[in-house]
């Protein structure tokens, strides 16, 4: 039985990329304070512009207006995923916890895909 989505908290891909927001900011605080106004700040606003650009598109009315916004949350979702490469690279966190972060990234990724993906379906019916 499938559940009536009602607020964009009900949709599987603002809680999975939720759960990454709160990840993302447990992980960063634990850089270096030569990073506070660099990568931590960047990695902070496209993370957190994910679940934002989630909720904005479960918020508009018309499909076009909604698909824009997943598509953006799409886009930082990656930007996400490079920083995190990046933070791996320069030492800021383990291989061990790239791994786990990176598992969370990719299925709220895949998420926002399969929201998309259900958008153009419903769109062309």
């Amino acid at each position: 039985m499938q559940t009536k989505i009602r607020h964009f908290t009900d949709l599987q891909a603002w809680q999975k990329n939720h759960t990454l927001v709160l990840e993302i900011y447990r992980i960063t605080k634990q850089f270096p304070k030569d990073e506070l106004f660099g990568l931590v700040s960047q990695i902070r606003r496209a993370v957190v512009s994910i679940t934002s650009n989630i909720a904005e598109g479960f918020g508009r009315y018309y499909f076009k207006d909604k698909s824009r916004f997943y598509v953006m949350a799409r886009g930082s979702s990656t930007e996400v995923q490079n920083q995190l490469i990046i933070a791996k690279d320069l030492g800021y966190i383990t291989e061990d916890s790239f791994n786990k972060i990176k598992i969370v990234s990719f299925e709220g990724y895949k998420l926002i895909c399969g929201i998309i993906s259900a958008m153009e379906k419903a769109q062309n019916l």
